[in-house]
């Protein structure tokens, strides 16, 4: 099927597009640590996740084994989303769409007519489903000191939503044919459409922290990372009729936006052996933002990527072989695809063996999901992961799973 093939054939280049930059992807990258325990560390990341997480914990108070160097080369993390099966139903429409092809090119018009009624119900079925798939990959490396520590991180997050939008003009071309009337051009004539919209992130900057005992089993961690960040945009809409792959100009659907920018920092660890850790972070202290293109004005809206400060609390009870961590975001993220805002609260756990292996779990929800999302819905989400150090290196795996979403990361590094 035309259409649909365009719907794969844009999702192909919105992710070509929007990866072609260094490390090209939206707002935060999470550890495969993080990742297997619900996404969690603003009070818990290591030394390497915490330059880019949380830069005031590079100067907190670490294990033997990681308070000297951390390294994370690389991190990757996927997740895809796709409530109605619409990858299954694509499959379906192809199929009838070379069925009609060939029933209207042999001049069989009993099958040309069964055809039509078969793909008038299934476009309509696939009308608004949507389709959402977000990659992640990071590189940092941090040398911890209570005096000053420093960090350097690039890393990014792509987000990518497609869904299929039913034109009713075409069913008067499929009525047509189940009159009996077999058009010379089937496919080409098809108004239905493919959407896709992509927005990117890369940061790529340097981190820096300094302990301050208070005494009394009392210490304050401040950190801060000046960054450089490239946000872009990609948004494609074409009907099947105007849709001609060679004549496909990217520049025309992209968007993008560079500046300067803040995170900052702070834990507050307490306790007897400063067991418990309360934390603040605020990403993109300052704010950006960037319209998308509209090639097609009259199928397209405009869109806006935002970039706003994102301020979340963590607090965590660390122990010699564990760790129990919650975080909650305080303010909300605007979607910019077809998908709902964020704002997610989290909880998760690690247990430890003799630093030779880590368990994980963890689960968070979103506090802004609601009914009338634009797309994908994001509602409670549990995730489990991991740890393996053999040799001095690290390797983590973590999985995610909730109604909508499936998602995997893995990374490897090595602390000292």
């Amino acid at each position: 099927m035309n259409t649909i093939r365009l719907t794969k054939l844009s999702l192909a280049i919105g992710l070509s597009v929007a990866s072609a930059q260094l490390l090209a992807s939206p707002q935060q990258l999470s550890s495969a640590r993080s990742f297997a325990m619900g996404s969690t560390g603003v009070a818990a990341a290591h030394p390497a996740d915490a330059v880019a997480k949380n830069p005031a914990l590079m100067a907190g108070q670490q294990n033997s084994w990681t308070d000297d160097f951390g390294l994370m080369l690389p991190s990757f993390n996927a997740r895809v989303a796709d409530e109605e099966e619409t990858g299954d139903q694509i499959d379906e429409i192809q199929d009838t769409i070379d069925d009609i092809d060939r029933a209207i090119s042999q001049g069989n018009a009993a099958d040309a007519q069964d055809g039509a009624a078969t793909l008038r119900q299934q476009l309509q079925d696939v009308d608004r489903d949507t389709v959402r798939a977000n990659g992640s990959l990071g590189l940092a490396l941090a040398a911890p000191s209570r005096n000053l520590s420093v960090g350097v991180f690039a890393n990014g997050n792509l987000v990518v939503t497609a869904r299929g939008e039913y034109d009713e003009a075409d069913d008067a071309r499929l009525a047509a044919i189940e009159a009996g009337t077999l058009p010379a051009n089937f496919s080409n004539e098809l108004e239905s459409r493919a959407k896709i919209l992509a927005s990117a992130v890369t940061e790529v900057g340097v981190g820096f922290a300094r302990a301050i005992d208070l005494g009394n089993d009392h210490a304050l961690n401040l950190g801060i990372s000046p960054k450089f960040v490239n946000l872009q945009t990609f948004q494609y809409t074409e009907t099947v009729s105007g849709f001609d792959d060679d004549d496909f100009d990217s520049d025309e659907h992209q968007t993008e936006k560079s500046g300067f920018n803040l995170d900052l920092g702070a834990a507050y660890a307490f306790g007897e052996e400063k067991q418990w850790t309360a934390a603040l972070a605020v990403k993109n202290l300052i704010p950006m933002k960037l319209d998308s293109a509209q090639s097609n004005p009259a199928l397209e809206e405009k869109r806006t990527l935002k970039l706003d400060p994102m301020v979340t609390a963590g607090i965590a009870h660390k122990g010699d072989y564990h760790v129990i961590t919650a975080d909650v975001e305080l303010t909300k993220k605007e979607a910019f695809g077809y998908e709902d805002d964020t704002q997610w609260a989290a909880l998760g756990a690690e247990l430890d063996a003799w630093r030779y292996a880590q368990l994980r779990v963890g689960v968070r929800h979103n506090l802004a999901s609601n009914d009338n999302s634009d797309g994908i819905e994001e509602e409670t989400q549990y995730t489990a992961g991991l740890g393996l150090n053999l040799a001095g290196v690290r390797m983590d795996l973590g999985v995610l799973v909730s109604d909508t979403d499936k998602g995997a990361a893995l990374e490897f590094g090595t602390a000292f």
